[in-house]
């Protein structure tokens, strides 16, 4: 991969992905003793419906409903593992599947009062899908807090894989099922920032997102990509309002991929998959996210 420009990444807020320690208070006796309390380990989880399943500002539920849930159990040595999953449709099928999986696992460190350091990895599975579907990308990421605002910028490196290699230089090869390159590999980079910023008095809390992919200019084996042009930009803006454990969201999502731009892709980049239409393409997505 050729790295033409350094994206300049703004901004974000922090995911709960570690929790912090809880120590169960020990009697006088264990006090006495000098004997240490139990690790803590803790459980948490949402779930979510939305107007659209958008990845990098492309819709992953061909411009539908999309119903999504994760659990994370995280210790408070800063490790944690989970899972995230939601259903598909279209051009996010990955040759079959209606369903992707991700699993998670990575370490979280607190580097001061107002900063942390969070290194994983993400597989991304797709059950039932086409072989060679699969894919892992290792992710950093490092969130500030100042004030009212939490500013995050975030790196997330896919070495080559065959899942997200060059397969089909056009769309209408991949509807004939005629590989240009099978069993090609490629890598793809992401670069982005997430801005959250507090209203106070309120439980409005406003976001702001800007990312940057760099991979494949073409297709996979399954006639998707990671980064459909090979090289785009994604932003989002909006805003929650949280009561209790409940969160509104609203935003604005889009993409700097043209339909001119994505023409050869076609059928396979459209809803449907039928040549038309711009599934990268600026859209208002609701959604509303139960935690627990």
């Amino acid at each position: 991969m050729k790295f033409y420009q350094a994206a300049a990444v703004v901004a974000l807020f922090a995911l709960p992905a570690a929790a912090q320690a809880q120590s169960a208070p020990a009697d006088d006796a264990e006090a006495s003793a000098g004997t240490a309390s139990s690790p803590a380990i803790t459980i948490s989880g949402s779930a979510s419906i939305a107007s659209d399943y958008r990845f990098r500002g492309v819709s992953q539920s061909d411009q539908e409903m999309a119903v999504q849930g994760g659990i994370t159990v995280a210790h408070d040595s800063g490790l944690y593992i989970g899972t995230w999953g939601s259903n598909l449709a279209g051009w996010g099928t990955f040759g079959g599947a209606n369903m992707e999986l991700d699993l998670i696992g990575g370490y979280k460190a607190r580097l001061s009062d107002t900063a942390t350091l969070d290194v994983g990895l993400t597989w991304y599975l797709y059950p039932g899908g086409a072989d060679k579907t699969d894919f892992a990308e290792p992710y950093a990421r490092l969130t500030g807090i100042a004030g009212p605002a939490t500013l995050t910028a975030g790196a997330a490196y896919a070495p080559r894989q065959e899942a997200i290699g060059k397969w089909y230089d056009t769309g209408a090869a991949a509807a004939a099922g005629t590989y240009t390159d099978p069993g090609a590999r490629d890598d793809n980079l992401y670069l982005w920032g997430d801005g959250a910023f507090a209203l106070a008095g309120t439980p409005i809390t406003a976001r702001a997102h800007v990312g940057h992919s760099w991979g494949q200019d073409g297709l996979g084996p399954n006639a998707t990509a990671v980064s459909p042009t090979g090289t785009y930009w994604d932003w989002s803006f909006g805003a929650d309002a949280t009561y209790k454990n409940l969160t509104f969201n609203v935003s604005y999502v889009d993409t700097d991929i043209s339909n001119r731009e994505a023409t050869y892709l076609r059928p396979s980049f459209s809803k449907g998959q039928d040549g038309t239409g711009n599934i990268a393409g600026g859209t208002v997505v609701v959604a509303l996210t139960a935690a627990f």
